[in-house]
């Protein structure tokens, strides 16, 4: 059965950013506060434009980068939990922004694991010769879901999009010995799934608890983590990259330290961006690759995880 490939890779923030500085002057923070507890500087807030604006213009770009028409896109997947249309799906909204005639589209919520979960599908439905191109796209508003009243969450979150073109794998490529969409580790554990969510109903507001999902994340994410390499056919060690959920600077520097990928670049996006949720790995990974600091056809391990809580890794092939 053959595989699938990222051909080409895309991302979108708005313009305007919300400094610690800024926060400070909203609620009872500081900018040394929230450094030392999330190492979170920055993070981007759109005020006109909606999840799919957000969407379709990371998407856009991916499918530019990939040289492609829209008519080759067969299958459109948009992963986000912040969406305020239930239909049209975004995901069908995206392929009408881009003139994408008869594609599939529909959207995934599995929360801050949304992507990884959105491309294992896509990479199944290539594989099985449902799509032959598919467009996987993460993308957030998480300002509509901020109580800018509670010190605790506002300062973690930020709006943004990042997206994927995926493809036919191609023998013959740098790595072929290997799928360019590995085999996906995926799972949850609803028994605490209270401690990441949005509640409320219609009007819904982000919680967490915070020590819980640190204790979860950085104990329980490295097995699966392991598992995602192993089934990659690869150890730690042989990875270019490690692209984790950018939820907090303290728990990605945990897990890449417990994992020992010793070699690897680790995304550290949550920096300027802050916690993007479902957005947050396609648009940490886009950068990583248009910055040149993760080479073309390197071994990246993308590994999502959260709200649910719930957990979905793989390792990809660089395009």
């Amino acid at each position: 059965m053959p595989g699938s490939r990222i051909v080409a890779l895309g991302h979108h923030q708005p313009a305007k950013v919300l400094t610690n500085h800024d926060l400070a002057g909203m609620v009872d923070t500081s900018d040394e506060w929230i450094r030392q507890r999330t190492g979170i500087v920055a993070r981007r807030i759109a005020e006109d434009e909606t999840v799919t604006d957000l969407a379709a213009s990371a998407a856009a770009k991916a499918l530019a980068a990939a040289g492609l028409d829209p008519g080759e896109i067969d299958l459109v997947v948009v992963a986000t939990c912040t969406a305020m249309d239930r239909c049209p799906s975004i995901g069908t909204q995206v392929a009408g922004r881009l003139g994408i005639p008869a594609a599939v589209g529909f959207d995934v919520n599995n929360g801050c694991a949304g992507f990884c979960t959105a491309l294992a599908t896509a990479d199944h439905a290539v594989r099985a010769g449902a799509a032959r191109y598919a467009l996987v796209v993460g993308a957030e508003r998480m300002s509509d879901v901020t109580d800018w009243t509670d010190r605790s969450t506002c300062v973690l979150l930020g709006d943004g999009a990042g997206a994927a073109v995926l493809g036919p794998d191609t023998a013959g490529r740098p790595g072929a010995h290997r799928p360019g969409v590995g085999p996906v580790v995926w799972g949850s554990d609803p028994t605490r799934g209270h401690a990441v969510r949005l509640d409320d109903g219609w009007r819904p507001h982000f919680r967490q608890e915070g020590q819980t999902v640190y204790r979860w994340a950085t104990t329980a994410m490295v097995p699966i983590a392991e598992e995602a390499c192993r089934r990659a056919g690869l150890t730690p060690s042989d990875l270019g990259a490690v692209v984790t959920h950018q939820a907090n600077l303290r728990i990605i520097e945990a897990l890449a330290d417990r994992l020992g990928a010793t070699g690897a670049v680790v995304a550290r996006d949550v920096v300027e961006s802050g916690n993007t949720s479902a957005a947050s790995v396609p648009l940490a990974l886009a950068k990583l690759v248009e910055r040149g600091e993760v080479f073309s056809g390197a071994p990246a391990l993308l590994l999502g995880f959260g709200g649910g809580l719930s957990w979905a890794g793989q390792v990809v092939t660089c395009p």
